[in-house]
């Protein structure tokens, strides 16, 4: 049985997933085909030629994973929505099955007493809007705010708060920076427009959502940086790493502006993709809720190639997952401090929307339980330290396709098997659903 977290009452439990990674189907119900799709085909993209064709077919066992989360005793759920399924090609009318899809799945969760979360973009653009140049194309983010608006319509009665993006900073620098992910661009610093773009996008949506009286987050991947040495080199290049990751996704959104990028030679307009008006539509009337996704803390030295003002450098001396990131529980506390002491009160309450780690497929996975919790016990102190933090939602529910990883790192509480789909509850679900319930029953008995 876990010890007892000193977190909050009305503290929320969740899990969380994304719709490319276990919904498969990805022909059926109407859909277009998204950047995921096109780049999973492309040979040597993904290791071992894997896709997420079929995933977790979830599209077709939701209610056997609602069962799941219902067995977890979890508050929310945290899911995305899959835009090709709403609009095939990005733009136009909404696809009816697309969207009776996640009609059945919301009313599946509310039936189980569980609250949906959705994200309304998880790195699946529709391939036609990829065509016309994606994140890079500033009208993308109008195009997202249509797609926004036809979600809402439909869902928004029964589905208080929304996600508009996850992890801007990954798809941007995997997806445009380096080409590791879809769409599989490599142009360095010409990505930083889909920055811009994105969260542009973002405050358009932001728009919409509020226009139909929804809570609005965002769910940023973010790092605590540690400078490699106290040496004034490794010192500026760890600001500047911190600039990249963490400040150009949250400086635009709490202070209405973007850091100073000036070691990377770019200007405060981003190459001119910054236009008079964006900003202050981006940063609107303030998020409702903070998500932050966390793994790992960064370490930053000097720079050794003349391409970039910094160098990662390694973690040493603490345990590595199966994907080979440093386990440090710790770096979530500091994380959260660190953002409460840089935004005071321009911070809106958090969430814990990922954090999670990647093992064997071993269903006795004491080492899950390990990761989890160590970083569930850093929340607490974050908490006691008085950050204002609202909920935890791991990741994941299910294992599923890991994105350029394929089917080779495996973060569920449930064991898949790919070939059969069969469903197996690891020691980690157990220790989880006890979790909560201990929090439930401390609080009900007025503890």
């Amino acid at each position: 049985m876990p010890n007892r977290l000193d977190l909050p009452a009305g503290f929320r439990w969740g899990a969380s997933t994304a719709a490319y990674q276990i919904e498969g189907a990805v022909g059926e119900g109407g859909r277009g085909p998204s950047v995921w799709d096109v780049f999973a085909a492309r040979p040597g993209a993904v290791r071992d030629g894997h896709t997420g064709a079929v995933a977790c077919d979830h599209y077709h066992r939701y209610p056997e994973d609602v069962a799941l989360m219902r067995g977890l005793g979890l508050d929310g759920y945290r899911f995305s929505i899959a835009w090709p399924r709403i609009q095939p090609t990005g733009a136009g009318p909404a696809n009816p099955e697309g969207l009776a899809f996640y009609d059945r799945l919301v009313d599946e969760l509310l039936t189980a007493g569980i609250t949906p979360l959705p994200t309304l973009f998880h790195w699946d653009l529709p391939q036609s809007l990829e065509e016309t140049g994606g994140w890079l194309n500033r009208d993308t983010a109008y195009r997202f705010a249509e797609y926004t608006t036809a979600v809402a319509d439909r869902l928004s009665d029964r589905v208080p708060a929304w996600i508009t993006l996850n992890e801007p900073f990954v798809h941007m620098v995997y997806g445009y920076a380096l080409g590791i992910h879809a769409p599989g661009r490599a142009l360095m610093l010409d990505a930083l427009p889909a920055a811009h773009h994105q969260l542009l996008g973002h405050g358009l949506a932001a728009a919409v959502l509020r226009e139909h009286g929804k809570e609005v987050m965002i769910a940023n991947n973010l790092t605590p940086v540690r400078a490699a040495t106290a040496d004034p080199a490794d010192l500026a290049a760890a600001d500047a790493y911190d600039a990249l990751h963490n400040r150009l996704f949250t400086d635009p959104l709490l202070l209405g502006q973007y850091p100073d990028l000036s070691a990377f030679g770019v200007t405060e307009d981003l190459g001119g993709a910054v236009r008079p008006g964006d900003l202050k539509l981006i940063a609107g009337p303030g998020l409702d809720g903070l998500g932050v996704n966390y793994y790992n803390p960064t370490r930053i030295a000097a720079p050794t190639d003349p391409g970039l003002p910094f160098t990662e450098a390694p973690i040493d001396g603490v345990p590595r997952t199966a994907f080979g990131w440093p386990v440090v529980p710790d770096g979530l506390r500091e994380l959260l401090v660190g953002l409460r002491d840089r935004y005071g009160a321009a911070l809106p309450p958090i969430t814990i929307t990922e954090n999670g780690c990647s093992y064997g497929e071993e269903l006795d996975d004491q080492e899950r339980i390990s990761y989890l919790d160590g970083h569930l016990r850093a929340v607490e102190a974050a908490v006691a330290e008085g950050v204002d933090v609202r909920g935890y939602f791991t990741w994941s529910l299910l294992d599923n396709f890991e994105w350029a990883e394929g089917y080779h790192q495996r973060f569920g509480l449930v064991h898949v098997d790919f070939e059969t789909q069969k469903r197996t509850p690891k020691a980690s679900y157990t220790w989880y659903r006890d979790l909560i319930d201990t929090h439930r029953t401390w609080h009900s008995h007025g503890s």
